[in-house]
């Protein structure tokens, strides 16, 4: 099952995209899978048919990890 994430690129905006697996401590690449804007919009720096990006952990700042709708549907206690 795809995991939807938020990769944040030195010097870049950042890019949503999916993942089969989170990187390792040991990974020095990362595959995105649907790489878009968080907009949904195209990539300026990638062709517009490209479905799979490698970029090096280097060059990544950090990864959010996205809710699936399932997560979302989740009703937490909230205090008042």
């Amino acid at each position: 099952m795809p995991i939807t994430v938020l990769v944040h690129l030195s010097g870049e905006d950042p890019v949503v995209g999916e993942v089969e697996a989170l990187p390792a401590a040991t990974d020095t690449t990362i595959t995105l899978n649907n790489p878009r804007r968080r907009d949904g919009k195209d990539l300026t720096y990638v062709q517009g048919n490209v479905v799979t990006v490698v970029w090096p952990m280097h060059r990544i700042n950090f990864i959010e990890i996205m809710p699936t709708s399932e997560e979302e549907k989740l009703i937490g206690f909230v205090r008042e």
